[in-house]
């Protein structure tokens, strides 16, 4: 008889092998309709609460369909079934998903959540989320995961994947202009007036989502790749040190951006992520836009251009910085079936299940023994991640929540703030915080 990791990885390649079947079936049984049966009550349920549903037969969904393979290994292994408790908008209304999630993790309404970064921090702060770290699985996690996903020395949260950032860029415009690639905020103001002075109206592509990029890569560079990353963030959470003093250069920076005409800030403050300048990205009259790693694999996307595109970091002190936010499965830590959902956890992060996850989705591993080839366009983000050199645009463990408020912060310029007014906003979050 087979061992369990045996079993597993027999599994894992099976459902390698069957990814483009495992949800083109046209069968109408209701388990794929996710009602579960009277008759069936009596087995092992653990309630998932996330932003998608389970997938119907025939959907072309990439990124549902790798996750929910991982949840077909561990539902096999242990016997156990998974029931999809959806978000959706109209039936909320006016609450958003991180808002329905506080409510019902608080609440205990499920076993376990796909979480963003702030809710993260929230429920691990208040004690609602159960310690991972025990894991199995856990031990072969990247460092940068455990850094992002703890509060109170807990591991409350873990990914399926790390969601790097980084600026798209048109090499052929750069060639064309004899830019090299910009390293350094100096040298990318640089580049952009070169192309404005070539008549490119508006040399970066922005939307209302992801200027903070620019602005964790310069506040935080130093912080983590520093060598005193731990000392300087509990200098902030005691408010020994002020976040506005990190966050003032990328502000400052963002502000050169639009006064010069490099950024259009009104377009920005409207635009949805890719929406807003996918289109004069692809068409070759932006040459810089900034995206997440899947957009550069994806057709609906920048995956097809027809020019050679390069995804590097963002400009920083320390030369080109991806940017990683990180969203994460949170187990209830007084959840009903809590043990059975910790023990599906193990396994969706285990090395195989993340081996099938991470080749499907083709993106990087939250896994250190997990790697799968990237496309080229991707090679110059992927290796500085490789290096160990880029900075969290989330981290659960600083007391300020990062990713949400700096986006909205950046949105307070957009719209006319001045940089003195958003490190105002800061100053203030920073003290309700102490």
């Amino acid at each position: 008889m087979c061992g369990r990791k045996e079993k597993r990885r027999w599994l894992a390649w099976i459902l390698t092998g069957v990814v483009m079947l495992a949800f083109t079936a046209c069968g109408k049984e209701e388990e794929q309709k996710n009602l579960i049966r009277e008759d069936r009550e009596e087995e092992r349920i653990v309630n998932f609460f996330s932003p998608m549903e389970k997938s119907d037969p025939g959907a072309e969904n990439v990124a549902r369909s790798a996750s929910e393979l991982t949840v077909i290994m561990a539902e096999e292994e242990l016997g156990v079934t998974m029931a999809y408790r959806t978000y959706t908008a109209e039936h909320y209304q006016d609450k958003t998903y991180d808002d329905v999630a506080l409510e019902r993790a608080r609440s205990n309404m499920d076993d376990l959540y796909l979480l963003n970064p702030d809710v993260i921090l929230k429920l691990g702060a208040e004690g609602k989320l159960m310690d991972l770290s025990g894991l199995e699985s856990a031990e072969n996690l990247r460092e940068i995961i455990k850094i992002a996903n703890t509060v109170d020395g807990k591991l409350v949260a873990i990914p399926q994947e790390v969601a790097a950032y980084g600026l798209f860029v048109n090499k052929d415009m750069f060639d064309e202009y004899g830019l090299a690639l910009p390293e350094t905020p100096e040298e990318f103001l640089e580049c952009c007036r070169v192309f404005k002075e070539n008549g490119i109206e508006t040399p970066v592509g922005a939307n209302r989502w992801w200027l903070e990029t620019f602005v964790f890569a310069q506040a935080y560079a130093e912080l983590y790749n520093g060598g005193n990353t731990e000392a300087e963030i509990a200098a902030l959470n005691s408010g020994e040190v002020r976040y506005s003093d990190y966050m003032r250069p990328g502000f400052e920076f963002l502000q050169e951006l639009i006064d010069q005409g490099y950024i259009d800030a009104e377009k920005a403050l409207v635009s949805e992520a890719i929406e807003g300048e996918g289109e004069d990205f692809l068409a070759q009259k932006t040459p810089i836009v900034m995206a997440y790693w899947g957009a550069a694999n994806t057709k609906t996307a920048y995956g097809e251009t027809d020019f050679e595109m390069q995804v590097i970091g963002f400009p920083s002190s320390m030369g080109q910085m991806p940017v990683i936010p990180m969203t994460g499965y949170g187990v209830g830590a007084n959840a009903e079936h809590r043990e059975d959902a910790a023990e599906m956890l193990d396994i969706m992060i285990s090395d195989e299940a993340l081996q099938v996850y991470s080749e499907t989705n083709r993106v990087i591993s939250p896994s250190k023994n997990v790697s799968v080839e990237c496309v080229p366009a991707l090679r110059p983000l992927n290796d500085r991640i490789e290096e160990g050199v880029y900075v969290l645009g989330s981290n659960a463990g600083m007391k300020v929540e990062q990713w949400g408020n700096t986006c909205l912060i950046v949105r307070e310029l957009l719209g006319g703030a001045s940089v003195d007014e958003c490190m105002a906003m800061f100053d203030e979050l920073q003290d309700e915080t102490l």
